[in-house]
């Protein structure tokens, strides 16, 4: 009897066990699932140490683009930078492939990033978010690889996420309108930028503390660069923002405290490499399209990670989100004086959305 069509198959945590301790030589090893989501995430250990496994969807990243994570791992961490990078097999290989019942699927063993999150940052680790980031950065910028990722762009974080959400907001209509009208002033401010005085490279584009761990006052690894693509860089300082922004909006600190400790990371960021004004302007355009990004993954990838969570709900509750964001930082200090008429441009270009 043929294999029914399979659309996301989970592989056994004892078989990867095995598999792994051959390939990389470990004894009295332990492997776990840890998150099933859009890839899967193992935990192994063995007597010496701690391991993740990654294994990636098909749909949600072909081989090409597995490769292009590897490489860039791979030169962060020979030039420093503090990450956690893909480790090679007896055979020196650092992808492994499966025949899962969906087809072939992917996986890399990654280094252990010891530690734990932290929300609640000290201004000595503020600073060493700041300084690790830049040095990324640096590197990021300079380099091109070998395989292609996605590109952070307008049409990539706003008209293509808008138009593939519309069919989610039948009877949200107003909120739809909203994400539209307010997108059209977004990519004005966008466009009216001076991409010279941008730096531009390969983005994190997920720069929330779930995804760096403190281990002990000099201790952090950023990890989990799933959404690595090439854009401007401020996209990973706007992400990191979003941070302070649902801290304030949640109760947990007050607007003072997001501001200074938002100027400690700033002041530290920019004591390792330049980060003009003109790019913190920015930050609300970049922000706003983040939340809209992530709406469009949220939509496209319903049925295999995000069905538990995307519904009316859901979407209200990200609108809410993004109309706070707007009123929020109509007023920051960090805005040039002349940002708040950027913002209020319209762009025809979104017309196709509405």
């Amino acid at each position: 009897m043929s294999i029914f069509p399979t659309q996301y198959s989970t592989l056994s945590a004892i078989a990867l066990k095995d598999f792994l301790s051959e390939k990389y030589n470990l004894k009295n090893a332990n492997c776990r699932l840890l998150i099933h989501n859009v890839s899967d995430t193992y935990l192994l250990e063995d007597l010496q140490s701690k391991y993740i496994f990654k294994i990636y969807r098909d749909q949600h990243r072909k081989l090409p683009e597995i490769k292009a994570e590897v490489e860039l791992l791979n030169i962060l961490h020979l030039r420093g930078v503090k990450v956690s990078y893909p480790l090679e097999d007896v055979n020196a290989e650092q992808i492994q492939s499966f025949n899962a019942a969906e087809g072939m699927r992917y996986g890399v063993l990654f280094s252990y990033a010891k530690g734990e999150p932290v929300y609640a940052m000290s201004d000595q680790q503020l600073e060493l978010v700041g300084k690790e980031m830049a040095l990324f950065h640096e590197v990021a910028s300079s380099i091109e690889l070998s395989y292609p990722r996605k590109e952070y762009n307008l049409d990539t974080l706003l008209i293509k996420p808008l138009a593939l959400i519309k069919p989610a907001f039948e009877h949200l209509e107003d909120e739809y309108e909203y994400l539209v009208n307010t997108s059209k002033k977004v990519a004005a401010g966008m466009m009216n930028i001076d991409a010279e005085k941008f730096s531009y490279g390969y983005c994190h584009y997920d720069f929330l503390p779930k995804n760096f761990h403190f281990d002990g006052g000099e201790g952090l690894t950023f990890f989990d660069f799933d959404f690595v693509g090439k854009g401007f860089l401020i996209n990973d300082i706007s992400s990191f923002y979003v941070h302070f922004f649902l801290e304030v909006l949640h109760g947990k600190i007050t607007q003072e405290e997001a501001d200074r400790s938002f100027r400690v990371f700033i002041k530290a960021y920019r004591s390792v490499r330049v980060l003009r004004d003109e790019e913190l302007d920015a930050i609300p355009y970049f922000g706003f399209a983040f939340w809209v990004f992530y709406l469009g993954f949220h939509f496209e990838n319903f049925e295999d990670c995000s069905s538990q969570i995307f519904g009316p709900r859901y979407i209200k509750g990200v609108v809410g989100f993004l109309k706070k964001w707007m009123e929020w930082l109509n007023g920051l200090q960090i805005r040039s004086s002349n940002d708040r008429e950027k913002i209020s441009r319209s762009a025809g270009w979104l017309t196709q959305c509405s």
